[in-house]
């Protein structure tokens, strides 16, 4: 499959590597299937999350690991079955991150900002996914300092 990306430009996609998120993401709920991409010839700190359907959709998306931070929350069982998940080491849990704007930011929000409250989680062998969305803190967050 040929996706399009204005960050990456035309990519040629195996069909077994887009994932599918059959409800969509909040906000962008036509857009149903996504692939992982990254910049070839670098170890990928940040992917970009592109629509196989609309080019001009995309997230910058990263595990929260990456950013010193261990997240943990409750799959219901809906989103449990909406996975199709059957062994917890499929699992793969990302944040949408973005750049802030130093020109529109104020000192404490300039620099890098991750969505902690809406992570996706990904079944890696079904490719099935969903966008968590949290509405009270009820997950347990644990920041770690970078060494």
């Amino acid at each position: 499959m040929k996706i399009k990306s204005p960050e990456f430009g035309s990519a040629e996609i195996a069909d077994d590597l887009i994932i599918e998120f059959p409800e969509g993401l909040p906000g962008f709920e036509s857009c149903r299937r996504f692939a992982l991409v990254h910049e070839e010839g670098r170890e990928p700190e940040v992917f970009l999350l592109q629509s196989a359907e609309d080019p001009e959709v995309g997230f910058s998306v990263t595990p929260p690991a990456r950013l010193g931070v261990n997240l943990e929350f409750v799959l219901t069982d809906a989103e449990t079955e909406l996975l199709q998940l059957q062994n917890q080491e499929d699992l793969a849990v990302a944040v949408i991150v973005r750049a802030q704007d130093g020109t529109n930011a104020n000192p404490a929000s300039a620099g890098l900002s991750a969505n902690f409250m809406a992570p996706l989680v990904i079944n890696t062998r079904a490719r099935l996914g969903l966008q968590k969305v949290i509405g009270r803190m009820g997950c347990d967050i644990t920041l770690r300092q970078q060494d």
